[in-house]
């Protein structure tokens, strides 16, 4: 019998301490034990290009080196405070990501993941409306917790259906399986807006606390409105005085390239803001940024013991500093372009490829069988095994588990591009010769 290799070792070792319900990508599931770049090397030595950024989290790229020396920095004077005392890091990533948010007089709370940051907004919602209403989007997904699963339309994720909340469901930019998809872009949005009437009418005791959106859809499988469509909501919900979150913990931060957030695409300024995942490269560092109307409203003391962690915060402060200084917006908006320009002719030819769509380095195509819209789940699992052997990881996500995500890193280089969008076509064309 051939010895074990180390991911079979490691895979084993796995299984027995961590539950059944944690999945890894592929067949044979890799472990990664370094990155630079956009390259990964695994527990083997082989080296993958990453498109996937630990779902959309590694945004500068692994190991980059401002993120490293603030953090060498940083862990050689004090890794933990609490936000019981004063915290230089934490004050100046405050600072800044308020001056970035767009929200006038605008206050920041840090928390450790995107689900705890949902969950505070809905808090700080609930409260300051006194309401326990919501309204969230058919397609949409907001976490792991009672409260972010509540607003979690995803029956694929959604594990529980325990929680205090009201919730009342409207169409939003998943147009492919919507009954309006055959409509053009004002034509839909008006469709939506119009059902947004009817929910609150119909559905709800009138006084909603909030509605929470994804600008663009993460784990729904990169579903994308048209610009302007959080805006027409948005005069419904003024109309009745619902305050509107904006979950950007995957569109934030300059990923669409068109805009720093996902919001600027609909002429709006939400209330609330959430954001996560790519702000710290990599570290635990999430939070809630919003009114200070809105985040002074409770009259009760609290803390939090990890948001605000001064090593969470330093790496924050390297990893905006880099996009700022880099203008990394922009080379997502271009390199961007280049990703659909290519994709584009492929996904024309492909009649198990619906579509293309998305912005910025934020980019997916879903999977059907031929002649319909019928997901089709094998065959998107070929093409995960496809990319793998080209030793190039992807996402995975949809409603129906049929998308392939694609989120390079901010500061793709033209030549890793090429080469993932190269490694990626010779994916499809492998599936589809099978």
């Amino acid at each position: 019998m051939a010895p074990m290799g180390r991911h079979d070792e490691l895979k084993a070792r796995y299984a027995a301490v961590t539950p059944d319900w944690l999945g890894q990508y592929y067949e044979h599931p890799i472990g990664i034990e370094r990155g630079e770049g956009s390259w990964v090397w695994d527990l083997e030595g082989e080296r993958h290009l990453d498109f996937f950024g630990g779902v959309l989290t590694t945004m500068i790229g692994h190991s980059h080196p401002d993120v490293v020396a603030a953090l060498r920095e940083q862990a050689g004077k004090v890794l933990h405070t609490s936000t019981l005392y004063f915290s230089e890091p934490h004050v100046e990533l405050a600072e800044l990501i308020a001056d970035l948010s767009g929200i006038p007089d605008a206050r920041v709370f840090f928390t450790t993941s995107g689900t705890e940051a949902n969950d505070t907004a809905i808090m700080l919602a609930t409260v300051y409306r006194r309401s326990n209403q919501i309204l969230a989007l058919r397609n949409s997904y907001h976490g792991r917790s009672p409260t972010a699963q509540a607003v979690t339309a995803q029956r694929g994720w959604s594990a529980t259906s325990h929680s205090g909340l009201a919730v009342s469901w409207v169409h939003g930019g998943y147009r492919l399986r919507s009954p309006f998809r055959d409509l053009d872009d004002e034509a839909y949005t008006r469709a939506c807006v119009d059902d947004l009437v009817q929910v609150i009418d119909m559905t709800t005791a009138g006084d909603v606390a909030a509605m929470i959106a994804e600008p663009i859809q993460g784990v729904g499988g990169f579903a994308t409105p048209p610009d302007g469509f959080f805006g027409a909501m948005k005069k419904v919900l003024d109309a009745h005085d619902i305050l509107f979150i904006s979950d950007e913990v995957q569109t934030g931060w300059g990923r669409t390239g068109d805009h720093f957030w996902g919001y600027e695409a609909h002429g709006v300024v939400p209330d609330l803001l959430t954001f996560a995942k790519g702000v710290g490269n990599g570290t635990a560092l999430a939070g809630v940024v919003g009114r200070a109307e809105v985040m002074n409203c409770l009259d009760v003391l609290s803390f939090s013991t990890f948001g605000g962690n001064p090593l969470s915060c330093a790496a924050g402060l390297a990893t905006i500093r880099a996009v700022l200084r880099d203008d990394l917006q922009a080379n997502a908006a271009r390199q961007g372009r280049r990703l659909a320009e290519r994709l584009d002719p492929v996904v024309a030819r492909t009649d198990w490829i619906a579509e293309r769509r998305g912005r910025g380095l934020m980019q997916a195509i879903e999977i059907v069988h031929p002649g319909g819209l019928e997901p089709d789940r094998a065959r998107t699992a070929a093409l995960m095994e496809a990319c793998r052997d080209r030793h190039l990881l992807v996402g995975k996500g949809g409603l129906y588990g049929n998308v392939i995500r694609i989120a390079p890193m901010l500061d793709v280089s033209d030549a890793d591009l090429d080469e993932g969008v190269d490694r990626l076509c010779d994916a499809i064309a492998a599936v589809d010769a099978d």
